[in-house]
């Protein structure tokens, strides 16, 4: 999940996403699911000297489409943090899409502060012939740049995640652009994938009563961004990371964000299989 994901909200190199075995792989797992997730938000821990004293939210992940139309995400996070001087509510709004070949990825968001706008990013990110990405952004300003090589979008992680999970393999690396920050941050990820659960494990939160998820693979994964502009010459910070169930078909189980100071806990508290047209 990328503004996520979150959120839930949040990527490969090209060349393994396209040509190598993660993709052949990708092309016999199962389809995407078309779905529309809750999760409901809270404080876990706070480290250091944190100010937090209480986070209450929500995210809403509304994810549709297919390999042959392109996939679009709706995206919301509503978050109340309060701390000793006071208590602020962030409400961010973020839309997507993105086709299946990872050439094209067009992204809107806006958040407000207390009900208040406070920023605005909307550009269209394109992959040329030769493997290049360039951006054109017209919010917060207008302005074009190119994205390093190697670069993918949101749900090409996902897939190729779920790519190198079904090869039983342990850890992905990649680059990641998903127009947050301005539409200007490309962050480096390490995605570690644990072990396949166990089918007979009971599955948490809204996912428990699911049938359409009855026998369907899914791994613990922990995916950790970082600002490859801040690059040091020891061990490097990730700005966050993101833990959580991934199933075969995409959908994240319940989640945690961990930002360093602090990690927020979120439960699945509802989840629907939407309509999905196949593709031809």
């Amino acid at each position: 999940m990328s503004q996520s994901c979150i959120g839930l909200a949040a990527g490969i190199a090209l060349s393994l996403l396209l040509t190598g075995s993660a993709f052949a792989t990708n092309a016999a797992a199962t389809p995407l699911a078309a779905h529309r997730a809750v999760y409901d938000l809270k404080l876990g821990e706070t480290r250091g000297s944190s100010a937090i004293e209480a986070i209450r939210g929500r995210i809403v992940y509304d994810f549709s489409g297919n390999a042959c139309e392109g996939y679009a995400l709706k995206f919301r996070q509503v978050t109340e943090i309060a701390t000793e001087s006071g208590a602020n509510v962030s409400d961010l709004r973020s839309t997507t899409f993105e086709d299946d070949a990872g050439k094209t990825f067009r992204f809107n968001s806006q958040n407000f502060l207390n009900q208040q706008p406070d920023t605005a990013i909307d550009g269209l990110a394109e992959r040329q012939d030769s493997g290049t990405v360039g951006v054109a952004l017209s919010k917060p300003v207008e302005k074009k740049l190119d994205l390093p090589e190697g670069v993918i979008f949101p749900t090409a992680q996902i897939k190729a995640i779920v790519g190198v999970a079904l090869e039983g393999r342990s850890v992905f690396e990649s680059r990641i652009y998903d127009g947050s920050d301005g539409g200007e941050k490309v962050y480096s990820t390490l995605a570690v994938i644990g072990k396949a659960v166990d089918p007979s494990k009971p599955r948490e939160g809204a996912a428990a009563d699911r049938k359409e998820l009855d026998g369907m693979r899914r791994w613990p994964v922990t995916i950790s961004y970082f600002d490859p502009s801040k690059q040091t010459t020891g061990e490097q910070t990730p700005v966050y990371s993101i833990s959580f169930e991934l199933y075969e078909n995409g959908i994240s189980g319940s989640v945690k964000l961990d930002y360093g100071d602090f990690t927020l806990d979120g439960s699945m508290s509802s989840l629907d299989l939407l309509p999905q047209a196949p593709c031809p």
